[in-house]
């Protein structure tokens, strides 16, 4: 308990590892992260799998949902080889469950080949392992925090230039630029990312690279919001140059310039959309 308070994630050594884990009786369960985060391992996998599980652990052992039925533990290959040779594992990141009644089975090993190392599915995990259910909250996105600055800037820019130009007021076109601007931020996903405090990005657990784009239907990140907005910005000035073409009065040549430049900015997205609509 008093570990838990430094790290929610509990270091350990062989010695407390057979102490506090396999020694019975116990009345918790233990889920272990065996890993190997020395920088000369060459372990691509670790890092990113080392967040996830912290992830996990901080989201179970928050103020007011944390018991002592699970505790989140890890143990270091360069630290205590030990328990590696004893548990028989030749590769990292392994997930273990030791139940309190020391009844081991094989889904108490979690499948890497039918699950990602990310934290929701972990806790997937952990619940059908522990019946203890665990709502994962993602750290906080400080790049979150750019909206509200850039926000308060254009009310701040737009009220001094209303201050100056009281005709503005009641300009037609700055009204329709606002509410396409609000309607586009609307329409990609902001305050649903916001509202369940989705990460900017997704770091592959297996390459270590960056994913954008959620291959998941139920998920999007932050960074994908921007993509879906410019991609609604390219419709939309494109729908408004065609519907300026057909309208205006000036010379054909203009008018066929304005539908290829419409046609160039909306129609690669209408394309891309058809394969993948996000």
């Amino acid at each position: 308990m008093d570990w838990t308070k430094k790290d929610r994630v509990i270091r350990m050594s062989d010695t407390m590892f057979y102490h506090f884990v396999l020694d019975a009786p116990k009345n918790y369960s233990v889920i272990v992260m065996l890993t190997a985060l020395h920088e000369f391992s060459s372990c691509v996998m670790c890092k990113g799998a080392a967040e996830e599980f912290q992830i996990l652990a901080n989201s179970y052992q928050r103020p007011g949902a944390f018991t002592t039925k699970v505790f989140f533990a890890m143990v270091d290959y360069d630290e205590s080889p030990e328990v590696f040779e004893a548990l028989q594992v030749t590769s990292v990141p392994t997930f273990f469950h030791f139940s309190a009644q020391w009844k081991f089975a094989t889904d108490d090993i979690y499948n890497l080949r039918g699950r990602d190392i990310v934290a929701d599915q972990m806790a997937e995990w952990v619940a059908e392992r522990t019946h203890v259910s665990v709502r994962i909250r993602q750290p906080a996105n400080y790049h979150g925090l750019l909206k509200p600055g850039i926000l308060l800037a254009l009310i701040g820019g737009l009220g001094y230039f209303l201050k100056w130009n009281r005709k503005s007021i009641s300009c037609r076109i700055l009204c329709e630029v606002l509410t396409l601007c609000f309607v586009i931020v609307m329409t990609s996903g902001q305050m649903w990312t916001y509202v369940r405090g989705e990460p900017y990005v997704q770091r592959d657990p297996h390459t270590g690279h960056k994913h954008y784009i959620s291959k998941f239907s139920q998920a999007q990140f932050a960074a994908e919001t921007f993509i879906i907005s410019l991609f609604n910005m390219c419709v939309s000035l494109g729908m408004v140059l065609l519907d300026k073409a057909a309208t205006s009065t000036m010379n054909i040549i203009k008018r066929k310039m304005m539908c290829l430049a419409a046609c160039f900015s909306a129609g690669p997205v209408l394309v891309s959309g058809q394969r993948n609509p996000c």
